[in-house]
């Protein structure tokens, strides 16, 4: 078997909150997790983001989602539906923008407590199979 990140602890605000909007743009389910303070985005069989509501100051992180084309068109009209503002690069300001980076496409977009969330159709983080 090969390493699989499993879950991933997501610090916000407001658990139920970011994980439902993350949840609803995604199209997946979401939830109070199984075990623990978390409400959990169930991204894929085998990965759980598990937000967790905390007052301390927290990093802000990048979150990046691979898809297909039909997934990303998918995404793209429920975060446009939802009118959250989105960018083409991770350094622009928001410019209702998405890229064409490496033959695919890409658009980034931040939630309320500031992580930095990112769907792309061709990866540029390895080379492809």
């Amino acid at each position: 078997m090969t390493v699989q990140l499993d879950h991933f602890i997501v610090p916000a605000r407001d658990e139920g909150a970011a994980a439902k909007q993350l949840a609803e743009i995604l199209g997946v389910p979401w939830g109070k997790a199984a075990v623990g303070p978390f409400t959990a985005v169930y991204v894929n069989e085998g990965l759980t983001l598990d937000f967790q509501t905390t007052d301390e100051a927290f990093p802000v992180s990048h979150y990046c989602f691979r898809v297909t084309d039909a997934q990303f068109d998918e995404i793209f009209a429920r975060l446009q539906a939802a009118g959250i503002p989105y960018k083409d690069t991770p350094f622009a300001p928001m410019n209702n923008k998405t890229n064409t980076m490496f033959g695919g496409r890409g658009v980034y977009w931040m939630l309320p407590e500031g992580h930095m969330w990112e769907v792309l159709t061709v990866s540029y983080a390895r080379p492809p199979s």
